[in-house]
């Protein structure tokens, strides 16, 4: 879709990542750690610096007491943490359950690690997680599962109750959580992030994922982190130093004065991605469109069947492109079976002109 958006010159919606600068004060820190400080291979683990700084901020936000210098772990970015956790607990077998619409790294990866996925549906508007399907996806051969909340495209953000339903699956099948919680900071309505790590039963069962790239809109860092109980990620630091063995030193450095930021800026950034929601989401509205609600991420649902529209999403993405100028992604894309076919995608985490433009062509084209 990117590429036909750049041959159409379509406003492009599509792309998951926002076009700000970053946070002046991290941006300049990593310039001075990249003049100043070494640039050398450092600690598989990640800087000392940048451990604490996580274990202190997974106790500022969600009250956990993580101990830095074994239960967290610097990876150069969320996905490659992914691979690294997946490699390291799954065997040729071994079962994964994933909840679609899925981030699409998510199957290539368990099936590389010799796993197989065994998918959940979940179904919009609300994407609810209930037992009976759950009951459906785990067995004696369930060794993982791969949660993403707040979940992408989805812009679902998973309830209390929820997670406690899924941890007494998780407890009774003796699973392992691996958690995607790179949207952690990006939640709106004044609501606030849950990990499954801080549920009862989860603190030696749950890997939590987080992204420097998302909490600080610098997605091209690459810099990531896991938490989790020693035991649990000891094997994942194995598997890590042969994938990518460590992260920039500079860009660690950055990032650990980042997360000491004061809670404002954390708060700002929610804030501020949720006005821009309302931004895209209202002048959709306008036109008569049907949008999904959107409690975190940095993506938008439209119902293509609300346009008129008689095709597939991704018939109606290619329509969006050529015929108004201005891209989206087809939500089946995040499916591998049964998948929903009536919705599209919108990354609102741009600048208020790209929001305009796109919201003008569509009116031009709808009116």
């Amino acid at each position: 879709m990117s590429q036909l958006a750049a041959a159409h010159q379509a406003i492009n919606l599509g792309q998951g990542f926002p076009d700000d600068r970053g946070p002046d004060v991290v941006l300049r820190c990593a310039a001075e750690a990249l003049l100043t400080g070494s640039n050398q291979y450092p600690s598989m683990w990640g800087l000392p610096i940048l451990r604490q700084a996580i274990a202190a901020h997974e106790q500022r936000f969600y009250g956990l007491e993580i101990d830095w210098t074994s239960e967290v772990l610097v990876t150069s970015g969320a996905t490659e943490a992914l691979a690294a956790c997946l490699l390291a607990l799954l065997e040729p077998g071994d079962e994964v359950v994933l909840f679609q619409p899925a981030y699409d790294a998510y199957a290539p990866l368990v099936r590389r690690a010799g796993g197989t996925p065994h998918f959940v549906t979940l179904s919009p508007p609300g994407w609810r997680l209930e037992e009976a399907d759950l009951a459906a996806a785990f067995n004696d051969k369930t060794r993982a599962v791969i949660l993403n909340n707040p979940l992408n495209p989805a812009g679902k953000v998973f309830e209390a109750a929820e997670l406690d339903l899924l941890a007494r699956w998780i407890e009774r099948y003796d699973a392992v959580a691996i958690c995607d919680e790179v949207y952690e900071h990006i939640v709106y309505s004044g609501g606030s992030h849950v990990p499954l790590l801080a549920r009862p039963g989860m603190a030696t069962r749950s890997l939590k994922i987080g992204s420097a790239g998302k909490t600080f809109s610098l997605t091209g860092w690459k810099v990531g982190m896991v938490v989790g109980h020693a035991e649990l990620l000891r094997p994942v630091a194995k598997a890590h130093q042969f994938l990518t063995f460590t992260t920039p030193p500079n860009l660690q450095a950055a990032v650990a004065l980042g997360l000491g930021l004061p809670d404002e800026y954390f708060a700002d950034v929610a804030r501020e991605m949720e006005r821009r929601r309302e931004r895209l989401a209202s002048g959709l509205a306008a036109l008569g469109f049907d949008v999904l609600p959107a409690r975190g991420t940095y993506f938008l649902n439209m119902d293509v069947r609300s346009t008129g529209f008689a095709g597939s999403d991704v018939a109606y993405c290619q329509h969006l492109i050529e015929r108004v100028g201005v891209a989206a992604i087809p939500v089946s894309a995040f499916f591998e079976s049964s998948p929903v076919s009536h919705l599209v995608r919108f990354c609102f985490a741009k600048q208020d002109a790209v929001i305009d433009e796109a919201i003008q062509r569509l009116t031009a084209a709808y009116r």
